[in-house]
């Protein structure tokens, strides 16, 4: 009779602690911290140095959320442009550094707030629920105002999330760069609960994994949106659009394999360049040359005037194409390993 009431005490406190757990993990996720945009001064000098004006632009999302952001185009345009996507907590002018190097190189570029980031409206992230579609109304947006002749993409930890995911519904990107991105919500929120405890990611996994599912209901329940459709690695299966991955070797935040995850679902257009000694998005701090190096090539090697649209090739000159973009961009494919 005690040992039972051992068991149920036991059962009861695990329950307690899972459901406290999993409203405090629902409310993290939805509440990052919004920063203020308070550099405009900074980036209408940066911008003006390319001979170009800092507009302020907008897109209505499909549920009404106003989404803001800046453009800029250089005097020396070549015709291309970026769209810049910024991680969780942040802001466009996260991505300013970014926005530099590609206005000095002629392209266009334009840097939204992701929503319920900056100056977006919204309450809340969805980590590429509902920003997918809004990537989509931007590069709507782009195309139509500005008639660019490629339209690029580069996101950054949530933002790369995000991008990655907005290929599965927006195929006309000619390419696309993405640095420390989570394979998928679900898997992140076990590598969460696991670094806040400071164990591996089985303690989310396996111990406190009812905790962890219960967040998601929680979130489906108070917000609406069931973060597992998050998932990078999914959406990127079938896509053609040619996918850059980075990811720093020593990324303590979103360990790398995450990144191998997401190009054992895509190989055939998918490379991924892991950089030793780099943290969470800092492949530019460790070896800035060749990271400039590396995207610029990217970009120059699937852009319609250099090299056919990919996505309208056959899959065995797609491939060849690929390879050949992989040349020119100097760039060696990893290998996905487990």
């Amino acid at each position: 009779m005690r040992a039972w009431r051992v068991i149920r005490t036991v059962v009861i406190c695990y329950v307690v602690i899972c459901t406290i757990l999993a409203i405090i993990l629902g409310e993290l996720a939805f509440r990052p911290r919004r920063v203020p945009v308070a550099m405009r001064p900074s980036a209408e000098a940066i911008a003006a140095r390319f001979g170009a004006d800092l507009k302020d632009v907008s897109v209505i999302a499909s549920d009404g959320v106003q989404l803001r952001g800046w453009f800029a185009s250089p005097a020396n345009a070549n015709g291309d442009a970026v769209i810049l996507l910024h991680g969780v907590g942040d802001n466009r002018e996260g991505m300013g550094g970014f926005a530099e190097l590609f206005l000095s190189k002629g392209y266009a570029v334009l840097l939204p707030d992701s929503r319920g980031e900056g100056e977006s409206g919204g309450n809340f992230p969805t980590y590429g629920v509902k920003e997918t579609d809004d990537v989509h109304r931007w590069f709507e947006w782009l195309a139509a105002q500005e008639h660019p002749r490629c339209i690029f993409g580069m996101g950054e930890s949530m933002g790369a999330a995000i991008l990655l995911q907005s290929v599965r519904v927006e195929t006309r990107f000619c390419a696309v760069v993405a640095e420390s991105s989570f394979a998928s919500f679900r898997q992140i929120a076990y590598v969460r609960v696991g670094q806040f405890a400071g164990t591996g990611p089985w303690l989310g996994k396996i111990a406190l994994r009812p905790a962890v599912e219960l967040a998601f209901l929680y979130g489906k329940v108070t917000r609406g949106v069931f973060l597992t459709d998050a998932s990078p690695e999914n959406a990127v299966v079938g896509s053609r659009v040619p996918i850059l991955l980075i990811h720093g070797l020593s990324d303590d935040n979103i360990p790398f394999r995450q990144s191998e995850w997401i190009r054992s679902h895509n190989a055939a257009d998918i490379t991924l360049w892991e950089v030793p000694g780099a943290g969470h998005c800092g492949a530019v701090s460790v070896v800035p040359q060749e990271f400039d190096s590396r995207v610029l090539g990217w970009f120059s090697a699937h852009d319609h005037r250099f090299a056919p649209n990919v996505a309208s090739l056959s899959p065995l000159r797609r491939s060849a194409n690929t390879r050949d973009a992989n040349r020119i961009a100097g760039i060696h494919i990893q290998t996905a390993s487990f």
